[in-house]
């Protein structure tokens, strides 16, 4: 079948098409509504033009009718680019110029508000609403090394750079453990312009369980969520995972909630400690990557004693090293293929033997685990 983004939504349609792919508030999505809506989808974007390793910028809020959207271009081979829905007109349009996208595709309020420019643009409405064929569509062109997202970063200038990530690059990132058994699914705190959110949602669907989006990820709704979905799995960054301390877990049910994550910034060992002791019947994992390297290195729960303040060892398939000043280095099949339309971007990060240059400084201890000074 080939590592391709478009196979894990066919893959978990045709195993278990009525298990919810995805809820937000009070709606839910199942596996089989979201592959027959995305076919749907695919035949009215090929009937706008768009076409393989096209670019489609998607501009809005978290919502479930971006879902089809995604899956969409994933199967139809084109490139899905989104950004920032809380941006204005006019703070989008670097990127827009950035991206160059053939379609931008949007809500109605923010499809008003760039009417008159040259962009084309379609509401999801336009997208996810169409009546017709919903059997399944294929890209023959489309190999598993194609592009297939670019999300936005800025750097220090706040230049837009665009991370480019393969399809084989998002299936390898977001392959679930095959030794997990629990479906209750994750509650996913990052807004879906954000690599984190699609990453959480693809583990998600690749293991056929739903990922819980929500609008505005304060402590109350992430928890409430978790109770109200039975969720399995909460992954917070340690500000937000201090907020849900300070808030108080006791007055919500989560008695199916298995797996405590975190990561992506500085953890201080006294947080993995209170997480712990508030939630004494989860497993804790931290995590260390980026938009351009992934998920690079994990500290497991049997770790988090004997190695505070480390973010573990490398990812299989993941190569780390330090260089000679100190910076972590990672290389593997993890990797993004570089930024967008930007060759010294990439030649500064990415060196000729394949090594992504993080800007981190990094210690190795006598066991090779990772520490972030």
């Amino acid at each position: 079948m080939g590592l391709l983004v478009g196979n894990i939504l066919r893959h978990a349609a045709r195993v278990t098409p009525h298990a919810p792919a995805a809820t937000l508030d009070d709606d839910e999505m199942t596996f089989a509504a979201l592959d027959a809506a995305s076919n749907r989808a695919a035949r009215a974007l090929r009937e706008l033009g768009v076409r393989h390793r096209d670019r489609v910028a998607w501009w809005g809020e978290t919502s479930l009718s971006v879902l089809p959207v995604f899956g969409a271009l994933a199967k139809l081979g084109a490139v899905f680019a989104p950004v920032n829905g809380r941006l204005s007109a006019h703070e989008a349009q670097p990127i827009f110029a950035c991206a160059r996208p053939s379609l931008l595709v949007t809500d109605s309020e923010r499809a008003a508000s760039i009417s008159g420019s040259d962009l084309p643009a379609v509401t999801t409405d336009d997208l996810v609403t169409v009546e017709g064929d919903d059997t399944d569509v294929d890209e023959p062109a489309l190999g598993e090394r194609d592009p297939h997202v670019i999300f936005f970063t800025s750097g220090s200038t706040g230049t837009p750079k665009g991370v480019v990530l393969s399809h084989r690059v998002n299936c390898l990132r977001s392959f679930p453990s095959l030794g997990a058994q629990r479906d209750g699914g994750t509650v996913c705190m990052f807004p879906l312009f954000h690599m984190a959110g699609w990453s959480l949602a693809l583990g998600a669907w690749q293991a056929r369980r739903p990922i819980h989006l929500v609008q505005v990820p304060d402590a109350e709704t992430l928890l409430r969520v978790a109770a109200r979905r039975h969720a399995s799995r909460i992954y917070a960054i340690p500000a937000v995972w201090a907020r849900i301390l300070e808030h108080g877990v006791d007055a919500y049910d989560l008695t199916a909630l298995h797996e405590a994550d975190t990561g992506t910034s500085a953890t201080p060992p006294e947080l993995v400690e209170q997480i712990r002791r508030t939630l004494p019947d989860t497993a804790i994992r931290i995590y260390y990557g980026s938009t351009e390297a992934g998920p690079g290195t994990v500290l497991g729960p049997a770790d988090l004693e004997r190695k505070p303040g480390s973010v573990g060892l490398p990812q299989p398939g993941v190569e780390l090293r330090l260089s000679g000043e100190g910076e972590v280095c990672l290389r593997g099949e993890l990797l993004m293929d570089g930024y967008f339309d930007n060759p010294e971007a990439t030649a500064a990060a990415l060196d000729d033997e394949g090594w992504y240059h993080s800007g981190d400084l990094g210690v190795l201890d006598a066991e090779g685990y990772l520490s972030i000074t």
